[in-house]
């Protein structure tokens, strides 16, 4: 795992601060659960087993940060992280996908995270190679003789390098040849674009594995590319770290994270609560019945993947919903006790708005301002302004539908409307946006209520 023990509690909070404005009480509780882990880490080998994750449930409405926080917390400490939605799957035997696939799409993506950091490792051994290979094209090695064979030597010349593919080699190293074209020969990785197997419903893994070994028929087919020097490095760069990487090792690195930091975020958790059982309805297979399934997943099971076998004990459950009609209540009682945490968010203010506006690492207006410095244009904002889009994203969030933070997205879509659409960057100039010229922009919309539902 990753987390280090600097990445403290407080640390953790700190670093979501960046990026997640309020929500105090559920950044502490995700602080906690995470710190955890690596406590565990630290604990006797015949104890560790015994110490299980505290599966959160988080309840608010759309907008308030729970999938933001859950993508962070992973991000932070390179834990390999999936979101999928509760109401995706259905029990085994229906049409949907099997509640399993989430976790063969966890062990693949920490696959390819794993990949990542060692492709990382072996870059600057990989661009040499690389280089050489182009060395070969620009200048083609002496050709090989009957009598150099005959001799046993297969080229007399390669102990002795010419001052020439010295000389050359600097060169390209500095760049000198970087907008050359040269043909190279580089894999093909799209051999076969139409093939694609699937499998019975709920047996995903048949139809990769079936897929991946008619894939690999005829073995890797290669072709030939012109292409400029300074391409032809990247291009060849990557097929030489893939060459320098032991996928074996990759691979049980992966899963071992998986097991021990993966993280598993189920959106829409309340959608699968039904209180039909207990008004004397059946059970309904894609709401009781998705919960049934997702329990063993949950309590710890050993799911099969195409990587190998992973124990879902220690992975980390992040359920999330409004719970606008159902409550956590009405999940079955045994997987309201694997989600033994609970954390209420609450809906955002004025304040909040005002704070995401203008706080965090990538808050809308610099991201706004970033999209328009492309066309040249310097975009600022008045303080007084930015309040009257906060103060108006909480007055159309309160009368007709709060979707939270996602509110400021249409409010700033419709005032920068015309400048997005008129700029062309043929110019530079400076544009100011006070509290008058963003009322005169948004006041009748947002006053309008039957308006505002269809623009705002």
């Amino acid at each position: 795992m990753a987390m280090h023990s600097e990445l403290t509690p407080s640390a953790i909070v700190a670093e979501l601060d960046n990026y997640i404005i309020g929500q105090s009480e559920a950044k502490r509780t995700v602080a906690i659960a995470l710190r955890n882990r690596w406590r565990r880490q630290q604990v006797d080998s015949n104890l560790q087993d015994e110490i299980l994750p505290s599966n959160i449930i988080l309840m608010g409405p759309t907008g308030v940060g729970k999938t933001e926080i859950a993508r962070r917390l992973a991000k932070l400490v390179e834990a390999p992280f999936i979101k999928v939605e509760a109401t995706k799957f259905t029990e085994v035997g229906y049409v949907g996908r099997d509640v399993e696939s989430m976790i063969r799409d966890l062990t693949d993506r920490a696959i390819r995270l794993i990949r990542q950091e060692h492709e990382v490792r072996v870059q600057e051994r990989a661009r040499e190679l690389a280089r050489e290979r182009v060395l070969d094209v620009i200048l083609p090695p002496p050709p090989i003789t009957e009598l150099d064979q005959e001799n046993g030597s297969p080229n007399p010349s390669a102990n002795k390098e010419s001052s020439t593919r010295t000389k050359f080699r600097e060169r390209l190293k500095d760049g000198k040849f970087a907008d050359r074209e040269i043909e190279i020969e580089v894999q093909n990785d799209h051999s076969s674009p139409m093939l694609q197997v699937f499998g019975p419903m709920g047996m995903e893994e048949m139809g990769m594995n079936i897929q991946d070994m008619l894939g690999n028929i005829g073995g890797k087919r290669r072709k030939k590319r012109r292409v400029k020097v300074s391409e032809a490095e990247d291009l060849l760069s990557k097929e030489e770290a893939s060459k320098l990487i032991d996928m074996d090792l990759v691979t049980r690195e992966a899963l071992k994270r998986v097991e021990n930091s993966g993280i598993v975020f189920i959106d829409e958790i309340d959608k699968v609560a039904s209180r039909a059982s207990k008004n004397g309805g059946g059970p309904d297979v894609s709401r009781e019945g998705v919960q049934r399934d997702l329990l063993p997943l949950v309590e710890g099971a050993t799911v099969t993947t195409k990587h190998g076998m992973v124990r879902t004990d220690h992975i980390l459950f992040i359920a999330s919903g409004a719970f606008h009609v159902a409550k956590p209540s009405d999940l079955i009682p045994e997987m309201q006790g694997r989600f033994p945490i609970r954390v209420e968010m609450h809906s955002l203010s004025e304040e909040d708005f005002y704070r995401i506006l203008t706080q965090p690492r990538n808050a809308l207006l610099k991201q706004y301002r970033a999209l328009l410095k492309a066309e040249k244009v310097t975009l600022e904002f008045t303080d007084d302004a930015v309040w009257l889009i906060a103060r108006t994203a909480a007055k159309v969030n309160d009368e007709v539908e709060n979707i939270g933070a996602r509110r400021l997205h249409t409010i700033m879509t419709t005032l920068l409307e015309d400048l997005l659409f008129e700029s062309d960057g043929s110019s530079s100039r400076e544009v100011t946006m006070d509290a008058e010229e963003v009322e005169s922009r948004l006041g009748s919309i947002a006053n309008n209520r039957d308006l505002s539902q269809y623009i705002l």
